[in-house]
């Protein structure tokens, strides 16, 4: 794969850039609002996230091919409430389209919990399938298991792909 650039959105500590910097990718931006992760991502990557990506204007943010975002799972959690976009985080998927809107990158990738699909009877996924569909994203989902992929922990996500066509 060629070189490509990515921003980091809702980036924790920053695992996911790890993956997408060892196949020639370079992240351009980052966001985080929690100051220890903030901290962390910084000691990991050299560079200290932007905050909350609710107060950051889509002009501020590099034009880029690709966005990630492991967007807050708490609203959509069966550990959580579930109030999914009645919860103020379960909102900031809106932020996504905000950025994706203005930027157009080619490809989107957001990662959630597994009852993001189920949350609502299904209407919370179809919702934010729409609006990507909407924007001109083919969309492709699929929930993966870490230990499936060597990793010694029962953690289920959804991982949605969208391909701008």
């Amino acid at each position: 794969m060629g070189a490509f650039t990515f921003i980091d959105l809702f980036a924790g500590i920053g695992g996911i850039r790890l993956g997408f910097e060892s196949i020639g990718g370079e992240c351009v931006f980052s966001s985080e609002w929690d100051k220890f992760a903030q901290n962390t991502y910084s000691a990991n990557h050299g560079e200290l996230p932007q905050g909350d990506v609710t107060a950051i204007p889509e002009e501020q943010i590099p034009n880029h091919d690709l966005l990630l975002a492991g967007f807050p799972c708490q609203p959509f959690s069966h550990a959580g409430l579930k109030k999914g976009f009645d919860d103020t985080r379960g909102t900031l998927f809106f932020d996504i389209a905000r950025i994706l809107d203005a930027k157009k990158p080619r490809v989107v990738l957001l990662e959630n919990v597994k009852g993001f699909v189920s949350h609502d009877k299904g209407n919370t996924f179809e919702v934010v399938r729409r609006i990507l569909e909407n924007q001109g994203y083919e969309v492709h989902w699929k929930v993966l298991n870490a230990k499936d992929f060597g990793v010694p922990q029962n953690r289920e996500r959804i991982y949605i792909v969208g391909i701008r066509a």
